[in-house]
């Protein structure tokens, strides 16, 4: 079976993210067939369409991370019932110019967690709306709404709860699935 490039997102850009720390986890707990690179949106000037014909170094270096990935994990946190604006202005830098959209026929995935007990339900029903607008082949199922209590996951990323553990597991392995899907439908080079 081939082995895909995996480029993930961390919606928060806190150093101590739980988010983090759930990202880690999956890294952990994917199929050895997925090989995974952060895509980092930490230095991105916020987007203005005044950049499209001189795009900045990091402009530039973020869409070659998201351009070499074969598919793209985001974990999010909720803000506001919404995606973090620092994640959304990436995206917004990853669609332009226009018709440069790094998300086009590229194999995503959504999860998060939160304290609260829908987890990152809302934040990832507006994340999906957006990634629909780009073209972005969603995984939909199964969907990983992550409670986040003291203790789930350490600053390693081990899971402490076994059955949690397994749902991530099983998580990695249909996104694995998925990518390979989507993969043979549309071609990284078509």
């Amino acid at each position: 079976m081939t082995t895909y490039n995996v480029g993930y997102i961390v919606g928060s850009l806190a150093k101590n993210s739980i988010n983090r720390k759930l990202a880690k986890a999956l890294i952990k707990l994917a199929p050895e067939k997925l090989k995974f690179h952060e895509v980092s949106f930490a230095d991105l000037p916020l987007y203005s369409y005044d950049y499209d014909a001189d795009f900045p170094e990091a402009a530039t270096r973020f869409k070659a991370d998201l351009k070499r990935s074969d598919a793209i994990l985001i974990v999010t946190p909720e803000y506001n019932r919404s995606i973090p604006g620092g994640l959304k202005n990436a995206i917004d830098w990853a669609s332009r110019p226009y018709g440069t959209n790094s998300f086009a026929r590229k194999a995503t995935a959504v999860i998060g967690t939160s304290p609260g007990a829908i987890g990152t339900a809302v934040a990832q029903q507006s994340l999906r709306s957006v990634l629909g607008f780009l073209q972005a082949p969603q995984m939909n199922a199964p969907e990983a709404y992550i409670q986040f209590k003291p203790g789930l996951i350490t600053d390693d990323g081990e899971v402490t709860v076994p059955e949690t553990e397994q749902f991530l597991r099983d998580y990695m392995e249909e996104f694995h699935q998925f990518m390979a899907r989507v993969l043979t439908v549309l071609p990284r080079d078509a």
